[in-house]
């Protein structure tokens, strides 16, 4: 009898770790009979699109769907790229008056080595509430979420941000790269400051603002220059012969152009300056909130530099400009040749990334425009326009199944898919209602 149950055992044990160690089946899905919004083209009418490993396969009016395929009927809905919020601190903050939940600035001003995907919470409940309304991959950026309660004024380099999808266990199943650019808060003139202990407004002199602004200038063209040298001494040097500094190693891709420099500005005349700078220092700069961007748009396209826009949903940047700036920029800019793309900054507002688009719209920004700074620009200023941003074979299978125009406030996403896998939209905004709606 004993010799009998070990051996059952040892025969279940053996049955699980077989089990274990064989490789899980490939999910294919096939999302059909809806109108495919590709973006690479005119809409597919009844068309028919394959997700196998994670990938889309196929995308087409007469394609051939797999019969092991799990079918998603999308008759009389409508199907698109995942949304693509291109610059917030989602994953590194919960509760922004909660210190041990904000994790977007870290000591010192200078932290190139910091790389944000290390302090991304896959757990985070602002996640699911953002993918609900179809955004399916963000930027995690350091330092996104402005000054904050919690953020610090001193940071200059905050660190490197990091492209997630926004499902996953752990970080491992969330990457999509790991490092896409350095933010760099570009230091500002301002005299006018605010007082937290006395929460009173001061007024510095200019001239001690001016000589603070000097010294961060030349700090951090220090600091660009001993990472040059310091590059050219990892290209030429021996493991072991020089003293390795992790700041400077994290620098050195930037410095040999290899991976852009992603500047919050936001005034014409720091806009002006750091356009300068990158260009004295030779890198790619891409400008980031750009509220005052129109004011500087032939430097802008000289040197051929993208904008990441603040939200539409923002007071101007000046208070003699125009009450509709905000709306009327992305339409200008675009207009111009110059490359745009919508971000949240915020991780608590990605979920209204749509509405920001949407917004641009009335005031002059094409609606296909609106929706491509969504999805495919973001993804092309970013470097990973070859993984995502359209419905094409071999890019990643991030995408929603709508009732309707995405962009618009009242279309519901149905369906929806990240890295190929069906993933749920419940979160805990929808939760709460569904609790309270029903109290009596």
């Amino acid at each position: 009898m004993r010799h009998s149950t070990l051996q059952s055992v040892v025969l279940l044990a053996a049955g699980v770790l077989n089990a274990l160690a064989q490789p899980a089946p490939a999910a294919v899905y096939a999302i059909r009979g809806g109108k495919v919004y590709t973006l690479t083209g005119p809409p597919i009418e009844k068309g028919v699109v394959v997700i196998r490993d994670g990938k889309i396969a196929a995308v087409g009016q007469n394609v051939e769907v797999p019969p092991e395929a799990q079918t998603i009927d999308a008759q009389g809905l409508e199907v698109y790229p995942g949304l693509f919020d291109a610059f917030s601190d989602m994953g590194l903050t919960e509760v922004g008056q909660v210190a041990a939940t904000v994790d977007i600035t870290d000591l010192g001003s200078y932290n190139p080595q910091l790389i944000a995907a290390t302090a991304v919470h896959p757990s985070s409940e602002l996640i699911p509430v953002a993918r609900a309304n179809g955004i399916t991959h963000a930027l995690a950026a350091p330092a996104s979420g402005g000054e904050g309660f919690f953020g610090r004024d001193d940071t200059v380099i905050a660190g490197q941000a990091s492209i997630i999808h926004l499902a996953g266990w752990d970080l491992g199943e969330m990457l999509i790269s790991r490092s896409a650019g350095m933010v760099l808060r570009w230091p500002t003139l301002t005299t006018a400051t605010f007082d937290v202990s006395t929460f009173s407004r001061r007024e510095r002199p200019f001239a001690e603002v001016k000589q603070e602004y000097d010294r961060k200038i030349h700090e951090l063209a220090d600091w660009f220059e001993r990472a040059r040298h310091y590059a050219q001494v990892m290209d030429h040097g021996s493991p072991g012969s020089y003293d390795r500094d992790l700041k400077l190693e994290a620098l050195a891709p930037v410095v040999r152009g290899r991976q852009p420099l992603l500047v919050i500005a936001e005034h014409h005349r720091d806009i002006k300056n750091a356009i300068e700078f990158c260009d004295q220092q030779h890198v790619r700069m891409i400008l980031v909130g750009a509220g005052d961007a129109w004011a500087v748009k032939d430097l802008l396209i000289e040197k051929k530099i993208p904008v990441i826009l603040q939200p539409t949903q923002s007071l101007p940047v000046n208070e003699d400009d125009p009450y509709d700036q905000s709306y009327a920029l992305p339409g200008r800019l675009r207009a111009s040749g110059i490359p745009i793309a919508f971000s949240s900054f915020d991780a608590s507002f990605s979920r209204r990334l749509p509405y920001y688009a949407a917004n641009a719209v009335p005031y002059g920004l094409p609606h296909e425009e609106a929706l491509k700074a969504v999805t495919l620009y973001p993804a092309q200023i970013l470097g990973v326009g070859d993984k995502l941003g359209t419905i094409e074979p071999g890019k990643i299978a991030n995408l929603i199944v709508t009732d309707g125009d995405p962009l618009a406030i009242l279309t519901q996403v149905k369906y929806l898919f990240i890295a190929g896998k069906l993933t749920s939209t419940a979160n805990r905004q929808l939760e709460l209602y569904q609790r309270y709606s029903q109290r009596h």
